[in-house]
């Protein structure tokens, strides 16, 4: 579970709440219905169905993402090439390996693939896994985008209703003026707390694992060429900070020992 996604998701609510007294005054069903409903329908209208449907499982899968951390690939790496130069590489076919990405890269060492082929195949799955990416970022910038304009939409009806009935109907000028103003609270909510955010999130996470695809891929092909496994943990060690890389490196004595 992704504690920073949570943390900051609640963070932000409760300082909102802080700085109303009565809550009960945001509140307006038509309001939140003209702008909801407003925004996902428009949203829906630039996307296909898969892409709209697939916004809602990347929100989802947002609060329990969990990426594994390069350092931890590395040394998977290294014990995996290990065994494999101790053992031959089909000793590696029954290593339990989480990581679907590895997995798929030491499966490909098993069946005895070249190293072209290895690589086309990782690298296609790796840009495709990143269309994707970009697919369902593309639809959260969009209700993003989207939010605020149907809020100004509501306003402006809101503004409407309010002109008209000002002289024939007084009463109903407070629910015409709520109306006026809490579609666009709820528009830029929508946009600055839930949409926007998730889509800069999703677009950092995709840039992550495509780092982390790429430390597999030479790490992959360095089993499959033979290389000292003691000589793979430095060549991966670009993949990492100054900061992680400087601690592995105190860290590596400490595990001879």
């Amino acid at each position: 579970m992704d504690i920073a996604t949570i943390l900051g998701l609640f963070g932000a609510l409760a300082a909102i709440s802080l700085a109303v007294r009565d809550p009960s005054v945001l509140i307006s069903a038509e309001s939140l219905y003209l702008v909801g409903l407003g925004t996902f329908a428009v949203t829906l209208f630039r996307s296909t169905l898969g892409e709209f449907l697939n916004m809602f499982v990347v929100s989802i899968k947002m609060f329990r993402y969990k990426m594994d951390k390069p350092e931890d690939l590395i040394d998977r790496l290294v014990e995996l090439a290990g065994i494999a130069r101790k053992d031959g590489m089909i000793a590696l076919e029954n290593e339990e390996i989480p990581n679907r990405f590895l997995a798929k890269g030491i499966s490909a060492l098993v069946d005895g693939n070249e190293a072209g082929f290895i690589r086309s195949s990782l690298e296609r799955d790796m840009y495709m896994t990143s269309k994707r990416h970009e697919s369902g970022r593309g639809t959260l910038q969009a209700a993003g985008d989207i939010a605020p304009s149907m809020g100004m939409i509501g306003t402006l009806i809101g503004l409407v209703n309010l002109l008209q009935n000002m002289s024939s109907d007084p009463d109903g000028i407070g629910p015409a003026m709520a109306l006026a103003l809490l579609t666009t609270l709820y528009g830029s909510l929508l946009a600055n707390i839930f949409f926007i955010p998730m889509a800069m999130k999703l677009e950092n996470h995709a840039k992550n694992e495509e780092v982390n695809s790429e430390l597999i891929i030479e790490g992959v092909l360095f089993i499959q060429g033979g290389g000292n496994p003691r000589l793979l943990g430095d060549l991966l060690s670009a993949f990492l900070n100054p900061k992680k890389n400087k601690k592995r490196a105190n860290a590596e004595p400490a595990a001879a020992d």
